[in-house]
């Protein structure tokens, strides 16, 4: 069975989409970008470290509210704008993923630069992970 998983704690999907979907142990969060959750306003226009934070506090709040935590993330996806980002981008992530992976296995990540939806975003998360 095929479950939404939806919390007021990341932002609100503007589209035809779920925050997040759960079906037996595997949880698939759609990618987040850099939203005040109860506004949905972007957040710090130019300033790629903090909007990577906020995206990263939005998926985490999205596999909280589905019964995971960032241990049971097996594969990150992070878009980014601009090449020139990726430093700050990985410093932040880095940064986020040794706070809340204390298993010692980081989960696997891919990055890919893109167009994004929204011309205030420099970064979008998405994540999937396997619970139990």
């Amino acid at each position: 069975m095929k479950t939404e998983v939806r919390t007021n704690d990341a932002p609100a999907p503007a589209w035809v989409f779920s925050q997040g979907v759960r079906k037996g142990p595997i949880l698939q969060v759609s990618g987040q970008g850099p939203q005040d959750p109860a506004t949905s306003e972007y957040l710090y226009p130019g300033d790629v470290k903090a909007q990577t934070l906020r995206t990263l506090e939005n998926v985490q709040a999205v596999l909280e509210a589905g019964g995971a935590t960032v241990e049971d993330v097996v594969m990150f996806r992070v878009y980014l704008t601009k090449r020139a980002d990726f430093a700050l981008m990985n410093e932040v992530y880095g940064e986020f993923i040794d706070t809340h992976v204390q298993g010692g296995v980081k989960p696997c990540r891919t990055t890919i630069f893109v167009e994004l939806p929204h011309e205030a975003m420099l970064v979008e998360i998405d994540a999937q992970a396997v619970i139990g």
